[in-house]
């Protein structure tokens, strides 16, 4: 069993991966059970963290929540997080034409501001996540055509 321990946002989780069998992998955050389906390969285990039950005092009010965000477009050079955390601001448009080392968008991971830039010259075709949105490591953030 592997035990990890995070901070989202200033709230802690412990994480605990208890079983892995078949694809399905067991894992518990903060005493809550998920089951968890995982690929043959070894991948890491990606689990999205629960809210938790009530924000503290001091935190800012909760951005609303972004609706669902379509399937990624096929054909275009995704945009990946580099590590987890939380968008803070998407600096381009759809349809926006970009250069390589354009800075697309701002994310924060424990307490930096990470510039996102683009890795190519390109044109962003599909703005997946929004300002306030939680993402994790290698979740697509937009697509560049």
């Amino acid at each position: 069993m592997k035990e990890f321990k995070f901070k989202i946002n200033g709230v802690e989780y412990t994480a605990a991966v208890e079983e892995i069998e078949n694809g399905l992998t067991e894992v518990t955050v903060n005493g809550q059970k998920y089951q968890v389906e995982t690929e043959k390969k070894a991948a890491p285990v990606k689990v999205a963290a629960p809210k938790p039950a009530a924000a503290p005092a001091a935190a800012p009010a909760a951005a609303p929540k972004a609706a669902p965000a379509a399937a990624p477009v096929a054909g275009g050079a995704k945009v990946v997080s580099p590590l987890p955390g939380s968008v803070i601001k998407v600096m381009v448009s759809e349809g926006q034409a970009v250069k390589k080392g354009d800075v697309l968008l701002q994310l924060e991971s424990m307490k930096m501001a990470n510039d996102i830039a683009a890795e190519n010259d390109g044109t962003v075709k599909q703005i997946l996540v929004a300002a306030g949105q939680t993402v994790m490591q290698d979740d697509v953030l937009m697509v560049l055509g």
